[in-house]
């Protein structure tokens, strides 16, 4: 078990109080957060000077329209891109001044990501796809079944672990990928649109699961389009034309569970 707060493999840890939390270094810093793109003659301003901050233990969903900016700072977030200009610590790192091969141990050791199309090898069965991320980190082939088996219980797909994913709905696959992104135990879980492709039903089953590795403590930023899945986090940050238009907390936040005990039994058989 870690004594972070965070989520391990091996077993879900209890939240950190309010107090722990504030003490701590956040997990994302940004200052004066700068990125452009040259097109032709022309420069396209990304990101215009975004401050933020996510502490430990927060869920917090990033919303705005189609070149807001929004795709663009979970690029830089998930150390996928680097950016013109600003500050950007992850968890203390200095995310800028790292090589190319440092940014990539530091997206294995410290982030977890969960995609709109899953992105599950097709040749590999579930158990198989939630170990990756730790054939990458070097960790030895026993303890990574014992934890793959771990994550993939935790999201309650233990019998489905020698599936592929055409022997897989959705949202199962969905489940497997963030067994996949926890595997690690990160400091951030980087969600973007993880349930642009699914029903409704499975959406809230997904938003279920992210809420209850919330609460054990898992820091995660979720990217939608949809305001309603927004509801099930604890603060709401949009963009807007490459700037920060504002970050409010969420006062009234909707339970998954609940909304899912409330579901019409005909749509239940559906």
């Amino acid at each position: 078990m870690l004594a972070n707060g965070r989520v391990h493999p091996n077993g879900i840890v209890h939240a950190p109080a309010a107090a722990e939390i504030e003490t701590r270094t956040p997990v994302i810093r940004v200052t004066d957060l700068v990125k452009d793109y040259s097109r032709g003659t022309n420069v396209v301003h990304a990101l215009r000077a975004v401050t933020l901050q996510v502490q430990a233990g927060e869920f917090v969903t990033v919303m705005g329209p189609s070149g807001s900016g929004k795709s663009t700072f979970m690029n830089l977030v998930g150390c996928l891109d680097r950016p013109t200009s600003g500050s950007f610590l992850l968890d203390g790192v200095d995310v800028p001044s790292l090589s190319r091969s440092q940014l990539a141990d530091l997206r294995n050791h410290k982030l977890g990501f969960i995609f709109q199309g899953f992105n599950l090898l097709p040749r590999m069965d579930a158990l198989d796809n939630v170990m990756l991320p730790m054939v990458y980190a070097g960790v030895p082939g026993s303890v990574r079944r014992v934890r793959g088996l771990a994550a993939l219980d935790a999201v309650g797909l233990a019998e489905r672990a020698h599936h592929r994913p055409n022997e897989m709905s959705g949202g199962q696959q969905q489940r497997v990928a963030i067994a996949r992104a926890l595997v690690n135990a990160p400091s951030l879980i980087l969600a973007d649109e993880p349930t642009g492709n699914l029903d409704s039903r499975t959406s809230v089953e997904i938003m279920a699961i992210l809420q209850r590795l919330n609460r054990a403590g898992a820091t995660i930023v979720l990217v939608t389009h949809e305001p309603d899945i927004a509801t099930y986090s604890s603060r709401t940050v949009a963009f807007k034309d490459g700037t920060l238009l504002s970050d409010q907390p969420n006062r009234r936040i909707v339970l998954a569970s609940e909304t899912l005990a409330e579901w019409p039994a005909e749509e239940d058989a559906a």
